[in-house]
């Protein structure tokens, strides 16, 4: 059983916040919420609360180069109510471009925070996606760590598309269920398209957190906290599966410091460029 962050499990229960425009940065054209970690699982609480249809994207190196690339995926970041940093090289960023005291806010971590503020304030979970398996493992572990959690659902989804009965069953079902969350378990970019797809349909807040389901099952282990905090963790990713992800780190991870560098000279040098010239 693994011991959280202060910052995950000693947070306030009823100290919840009614942000409705929380400050954002552009990093490489997607709008990131630039909060600390804090304030935004206290904000989707308190959406969660009210049962707000509200969407939430964890936003990586992979998930920003993919959006700057795909402009139609892109309108599902920028529509986004959350757009979270997950990875250092995003919380990196936003230090950069001017927030100061931004943390990362990253899946695994967002998955615990908001069991266990849901299991304090009674807001019920509905867990969708992945397969049957590992939301077993997810429910043994839960009872173990949040007894007093609502669990209001758990469907694994098949991998052909839905069919419109098939979907609107799946709505009907979290909408009956009183799920305050609904945690996702599809794959990016599928599952932030779920989500955006479903807005004011389903009435709960939406988080596509896919790779937390895998880690908080045991099916996998995350990298130890120094290598997080290093920005290395997708090194550790990397290292466990090098078939499927080395092609897509390669690629997204040059793109994204490319951009990056592209981005920050911009606004270092943009101030001198419209800054009016003297005459000696």
């Amino acid at each position: 059983m693994n011991s959280y962050p202060p910052s995950i499990i000693a947070m306030n229960p009823v100290a919840t916040l009614k942000h409705r425009e929380l400050p954002r940065k552009i990093v490489l054209k997607t709008p990131v919420t630039a909060v600390p970690f804090n304030v935004q699982i206290e904000t989707m609480t308190d959406w969660a609360r009210q049962r707000e249809s509200r969407t939430v994207c964890v936003a990586n190196v992979h998930m920003l180069t993919e959006a700057y690339q795909n402009p139609e995926f892109a309108s599902v970041l920028q529509e986004a109510d959350l757009v979270t940093p997950d990875g250092m090289p995003l919380v990196w960023m936003l230090r950069w471009l001017g927030t100061q005291e931004q943390d990362r806010v990253a899946g695994l971590d967002i998955f615990v925070a908001l069991c266990h503020l849901a299991s304090l304030q009674g807001i019920s979970i509905f867990f969708l996606g992945s397969d049957d398996d590992t939301l077993g493992r997810i429910r043994t572990r839960l009872q173990q760590e949040f007894p007093d959690l609502k669990i209001a659902g758990m469907q694994s989804l098949p991998f052909r598309p839905l069919t419109e009965s098939e979907d609107e069953a799946i709505i009907e079902q979290i909408n009956t269920s009183g799920a305050g969350f609904v945690f996702l378990a599809l794959g990016c970019p599928k599952q932030e398209q779920w989500i955006a797809q479903h807005k004011h349909k389903v009435q709960a807040v939406m988080l596509g957190l896919g790779w937390a389901f895998t880690v908080y099952a045991g099916i996998q282990n995350r990298a130890p906290r120094w290598m997080q905090k290093a920005g290395l963790e997708w090194l550790y990713r990397l290292a466990l599966e090098p078939g499927r992800l080395s092609q897509r780190y390669w690629h997204s991870n040059r793109l994204f410091i490319q951009l990056a560098i592209k981005q920050l000279l911009s606004a270092k040098y943009a101030p001198r460029l419209h800054s009016p010239t003297t005459e000696g």
